[in-house]
Formats: C-alpha cells, sequence, structure tokens
C-alpha cells in the first residue's frame, strides 16, 4: 500500500468514526485506536528482538528474555496490532547450574536475538546464549514443536551463531544467517537439529555512509528472506540510536548490495528505530515490525508498513515513521487484544505474562496449597539480587502502576517478603521479621531508606508507580488496600543490567537459614496504565 493512500485512509476513517464494536480497552497499552487506525508502539513494554511470520490467518511473534524463565516468549495476533501471549520456546535452562543460582548467577545469559519461522507444519525457534557479557562465544538453540503452546524441544548445538536468523530457501535447504560486523551463513541439516557446512563470510564491515550516520557500526540481528527470486537481509546498525539496513542479492552466498531502509527518532529521540522482521499478508502487502529502545522501560515494538522502491523495502514513509497508520488489510475486525497483566492467581497455573528471575526452585512456590493465593516459600539469600524465585512481569510505559495484596502471616525470623521494580539498581517495600518482629521497610538500590516498626497486621498492600519521564519509580504502602501512602524515595530507573528492562517483582527471600521455612502468600497483582 502507498503512503499517500495510507495517509488519505488515516484522515477519512478519522472523520467516519469507523469504531470497532467488539470489545473494550482493558487498563493497559493498545495500539488500536477502534477507527481503523492504529498508533506505535505496539506494545509499550519490553519485547526487544522482535521477529515475526504468519501461518495461515494468525501471525506469531517471538522476543527476547535474556535470564527470564520461561524463555522466548511468543504472542499471537489475527491483525498484527492486537496480541495476546500464546507461550514460550524455552521452559528453563539446564545447561549451568547457574541457572538455578547455584554456584553463582547467569544475568543476561538465556536468550539472545530469537528468531521464529514455520515450516511443514512445525514452528522452530532459535536464539543465541552468549557466555557472559560478551558476543565472542556462547552456544546456539533452535527449538522445534508442532504448535507454539508446546510442547518445545531444544536442540543445542556446540557451534556459535551470534544474533541468528533462520531461513528456510525454496530448494529445501535450510540456513542460519548470523555475526556482527561479519556476516555469516551456515546450512544446516533439513531435521534442522545440526550443522551441515562451515560458516561462510558473506558481508565484512560497515557500509556507505555508515560515519555520517553516527559511526561504521556492523549489522547484527539479521533476518533472511527470498522475494521474487531475491535474497534480501535486513539489519539493524547504529545500537540504541541507530537505524535499519537492508542487503539484497540474487545468489544466496552474495555478493550483497546494500541501502539504509529506516532511519528515524522522532517518535523518541535519539533513539532510532532499528531491528526486526518482515511478514507478508494475504493481500500480498508488507510489514515490518521494528523495536526502538526506550530506556529503563524497555526496547519495544512498532508497527510501519513497507513500501516497496526498486525492488527495495522501504519502511514507514522514505524511511521516517509517521506513528500512526491504517490497520494492515487482513480482511477482518479483531477484538481489543493485549498480553495479559493483572493476576487474581486463582487458576491452576500462572499466566503466561509471569517469569521468574533465572529458574525457579518449583518446591517453593504454589498455587495450590491456599486456594486463591499465589504462594512463595523463602530461600535463603542476601539480597534480592541473589534471591531464588522472584516472579516479574514487565513494566509499562508511558505510566504503569502494579499493586499487591500480602497475607504475611507465614514469615520467619529472616524472611523479607514484598514487592517491587526488580534491575540493577533495584526497589522495593517489603515486610522484614527479625527476632519475632516485623517491620515495613523500603529499600533502594540494597540500602533502606525508611523503615516503620512494630508491624503487627497479617496484611500488606504495596503498589509501584512507573514513568517513563524522567525513569522515575514511586512507592507506596497501605493497611487497608484504600488508602495509600508514599514510603522511602524515588527509584531512579537504570539498566545496570544492560538491554534489559525494569519489571514489577514480587518476592521472598530470607536471610537466615531459620527463615527457609517462612511463607508470604500474595492474594493478587493488579496492573492499570493510569
Amino acid at each position: 500500500m502507498r503512503i499517500d493512500r495510507l495517509i488519505i485512509t488515516v484522515i477519512l476513517l478519522n472523520c467516519l468514526g469507523v469504531y470497532n464494536v467488539f470489545a473494550q480497552k482493558d487498563n493497559v497499552w493498545n495500539p488500536d485506536n477502534g477507527n481503523g487506525t492504529f498508533t506505535n508502539p505496539i506494545f509499550w513494554g519490553d519485547w526487544p528482538d522482535p521477529d515475526i511470520i504468519r501461518v495461515d490467518d494468525k501471525f506469531y511473534f517471538v522476543s527476547t528474555s535474556m535470564h527470564y524463565v520461561p524463555g522466548c516468549p511468543i504472542a499471537v495476533s489475527e491483525d498484527l496490532i492486537n496480541w495476546e501471549m500464546a507461550g514460550y520456546a524455552v521452559e528453563r535452562y539446564e545447561e549451568d547450574p547457574r541457572y538455578d543460582m547455584q554456584g553463582g548467577t547467569l544475568y543476561l545469559n538465556g536468550s539472545w536475538a530469537a528468531t521464529i519461522r514455520h515450516k511443514d507444519g512445525k514452528f522452530y525457534v532459535g536464539f543465541c546464549t552468549p557466555y557472559g557479557w560478551g558476543r565472542e562465544k556462547g552456544n546456539f538453540s533452535v527449538c522445534i514443536a508442532d504448535d507454539v503452546k508446546g510442547p518445545w524441544e531444544r536442540v543445542i548445538f556446540s557451534e556459535y551463531m551470534y544474533d541468528p536468523g533462520l531461513f528456510f530457501d525454496d530448494n529445501g535447504k535450510v540456513y542460519v544467517v548470523h555475526g556482527q560486523g561479519t556476516l555469516y551463513l551456515t546450512e544446516l541439516n533439513e531435521d534442522v537439529r545440526s550443522v551441515k557446512g562451515s560458516p561462510v563470510k558473506i558481508w565484512e564491515g560497515g557500509f556507505k555512509n555508515a560515519y555520517e550516520l553516527g559511526g561504521a557500526y556492523g549489522m547484527e540481528g539479521a533476518h533472511m528472506y527470498k522475494i521474487n527470486g531475491k535474497y534480501y537481509i535486513t539489519c539493524p546498525a547504529g545500537g540504541t540510536e541507530g537505524w535499519q539496513i537492508c542487503l539484497r542479492s540474487d545468489n544466496i552466498y552474495g555478493p550483497y548490495e546494500h541501502k539504509l531502509i529506516m532511519h528515524d527518532d522522532s517518535s523518541y529521540p535519539k533513539n532510532g528505530l532499528h531491528q526486526g522482521g518482515m511478514v507478508q499478508l494475504k493481500n500480498g502487502d508488507w510489514w515490518f515490525m521494528i523495536m526502538q529502545d526506550r530506556g529503563p522501560i524497555g526496547r519495544v515494538p512498532c508497527l510501519v508498513p513497507v513500501t516497496w522502491v526498486d525492488g527495495w523495502p522501504m519502511l514507514g514513509e522514505g524511511g521516517k515513521d509517521l506513528i500512526t497508520y491504517p490497520k494492515p488489510s487482513v480482511g477482518k475486525r479483531s477484538k481489543f487484544k493485549s498480553p495479559a497483566t493483572s493476576d487474581e492467581f486463582n487458576a491452576p497455573k500462572l499466566g503466561l505474562q509471569w517469569q521468574w528471575n533465572h529458574n525457579p526452585d518449583n518446591s517453593k512456590w504454589t498455587l495450590k496449597e491456599r486456594k486463591g493465593y499465589m504462594r512463595l516459600k523463602a530461600s535463603q539469600a542476601g539480597t534480592l539480587k541473589e534471591a531464588r524465585n522472584t516472579l516479574t512481569q514487565r513494566v509499562q510505559g508511558p505510566t504503569s502502576e502494579g499493586t499487591v495484596e500480602i497475607d504475611i502471616s507465614g514469615l520467619k525470623n529472616g524472611n523479607i517478603a514484598g514487592f517491587g521494580i526488580f534491575e540493577f539498581p533495584y526497589a522495593y517495600v517489603a515486610v522484614e521479621q527479625m527476632d519475632n518482629k516485623r517491620r515495613i521497610v523500603m529499600c533502594n538500590d540494597g540500602k533502606i531508606v525508611e523503615s516503620i516498626n512494630d508491624f503487627n497486621n497479617t496484611r500488606l498492600w504495596i503498589r509501584a508507580r512507573v514513568m517513563d519521564k524522567d525513569f522515575r519509580a514511586l512507592f507506596y504502602y497501605s493497611l487497608d488496600g484504600i488508602n495509600y501512602k508514599r514510603i522511602g524515595d524515588t527509584l531512579k530507573m537504570g539498566l545496570g543490567l544492560p538491554w534489559t528492562a525494569n519489571r514489577f517483582a514480587l518476592f521472598n527471600f530470607s536471610k537466615t537459614a531459620e527463615g527457609v521455612d517462612g511463607h508470604a502468600d500474595f492474594n493478587w497483582f493488579h496492573f492499570n496504565d493510569k
């Protein structure tokens, strides 16, 4: 669809007031304007390194999740605008005891730069796992399933392929395009479970005018497509303030020519739209899901149309983002849908919105021992950083608020149970029990900045409010669930764990061995964006 037609359609739809009558929006960000248009971002939260595919009438989206478990979240949509969670490709990481916080931790490991494809009735999700924080060593995994809901089989390769992009050619061959700066193509065996050939270098170095755009950054996050007989590789470059490049060749091994297809930071200066994947609709239109770094809130996906100009997929309008567009022409209207947030803990399983910090100890949490509550049993740890079974979900922008109700009658000496915002630095409000006495504490960056002694209630309500303006988080507590008071100081949200956004976090850990039998019961978690 041409951009001038897009603009005219937006104006007409707004004037006519064509509303979606299927549902009302919840108290969560949704890009659907209800009048046939949408406004970016698609998710106002941390869904980094997006890749998308279409299978029949549904679209599937995969994202990176680093050390959070389960890993590689997958969402599903009928219109590319309204999404809901479908599952995860990785249940837990078994290859290193540090994922269990035994002998250390593995922050920033797990899944990087996920890629999703579908072939002959099977879904394939690939990702890399760097060793440490670098890009030089690690491993590559492919997860295979008949249904995105699972079960998934994970195959860990001994070969390391950084920022992988799976590609099924129409001649039956399977490849991974990978690398940073220098791009390689590695052929896999037909079953996608092992490497068939050695890596072949297909691109090296930067590109023309790279310095004028802010530095000669090499491409990464590659995704490959074959369109009208030509091979295309889309790559981000330039990092947080970066842009999107496309390579093109008549031969899969090159030589490749290149073109800048998007360079725009107007929607969230100075951070440019970069990295993602594109998908074709049944009617032939193409769209590109591309992310934008929004600091401690996360790397958010945005959807932009593709206009083919001289055989190149130009994104937005001449490489710029209009922010608001007519919805993709999928031939149907969709109900308002957003990935779940609030949870009453009434279901037999945790909602798909939740991820644990590292692998959970499944003997230390339960939804069954007390109906309608999520019980966290304490594990011994010195700080929240080392605590197991910290349960998290994304904060969202531009503002979001999370509130919990906790029954702390089961705490024992040494226990610290509460709710807060997790990254490095982190901050929380909790009930701490020592010497059979309890107090409310507000901890910021590892230091208690305010405490309320002689707390004798069995319940506490805790609230955290997050704003993308100056990246602040404020904290509150209540003794009755109605009247809330500010406590402590303001958390200046940061990114001590690079590329990993801040999260709401529920926890219970013990500083003493005596307290490992203590438990905290979370009655509910409520989210809103007001």
